[in-house]
């Protein structure tokens, strides 16, 4: 993956003309708040910088209407937790990805929404549980992906490790799972998933349980791993 491109839209790409995406990542908790949201947003706001993509950030959900959401190709949700988004939020929010928006979701992602099932959908699954950080091994399952290609088969690192109220894979292409042999808590056997996408209601959801720690948003094999997915999300090409 040539991570220093630009990016183009097909549209562009026809024409030859670059123009450059925007994406919104929104943060509103209404939970558990993860210290590390403020450098998970100048992480990705970084990538923006690097990576010919404009990055909003936001936590009120008053943005998420039809409006304001054709801004945007792609909306981030970065650590978010608990009930986000009131009825009108939500039908809007269903309204772009059926019009071909992507979504992305980051680690609490799944801590959210556990009362819209159109979301729980669309994420892929909810949290159930988590041991604490520690150090894991991770299986590359889908080395083909924007978000996977340049990782290592087996990539050691440290994050908070989620188990999930139901495994998402019957549904979803998994990317990533994690070795329950190499850490403590796992509960979802062999097969434990921990990154995916797949294609929802006519949009593009991509899905990472990693993201935790202040740390990973300086890991550049987990910021690549999240331009791939803000890259494949959106729809984008490299040139």
């Amino acid at each position: 993956m040539l991570l220093g491109c630009a990016w183009r839209t097909a549209s562009a790409q026809s024409t030859g003309q670059k123009r450059a995406l925007t994406i919104l990542v929104f943060t509103k908790t209404a939970g558990f708040r993860h210290n590390s949201i403020g450098a998970g947003v100048a992480a990705i706001k970084t990538l923006g910088n690097k990576h010919n993509f404009h990055v909003d950030a936001n936590e009120e959900a008053s943005v998420f209407t039809d409006k304001h959401l054709a801004r945007y190709r792609c909306v981030v949700f970065l650590n978010t937790t608990g009930d986000v988004l009131d009825s009108n939020a939500q039908a809007a929010f269903e309204r772009f990805i059926r019009r071909g928006g992507g979504f992305v979701g980051i680690h609490a992602a799944t801590d959210t929404e556990y009362a819209w099932p159109w979301y729980g959908k669309l994420v892929g699954t909810y949290f159930d549980s988590h041991p604490a950080i520690q150090p894991a091994t991770l299986k590359v399952v889908d080395a083909t992906h924007a978000s996977t290609k340049h990782l290592p088969a087996a990539w050691r690192r440290s994050d908070e490790w989620y188990n999930f109220r139901y495994d998402p894979s019957p549904r979803v292409n998994v990317l990533i799972q994690v070795d329950e042999t190499t850490y403590s808590g796992g509960k979802m056997g062999a097969n434990h998933p921990i990154a995916w996408y797949h294609q929802y209601d006519g949009g593009r959801s991509w899905y990472t349980a990693m993201g935790h720690t202040q740390e990973s948003y300086q890991d550049p094999l987990f910021l690549n791993h999240l331009l791939g997915g803000i890259r494949w999300s959106a729809g984008a090409m490299p040139e």
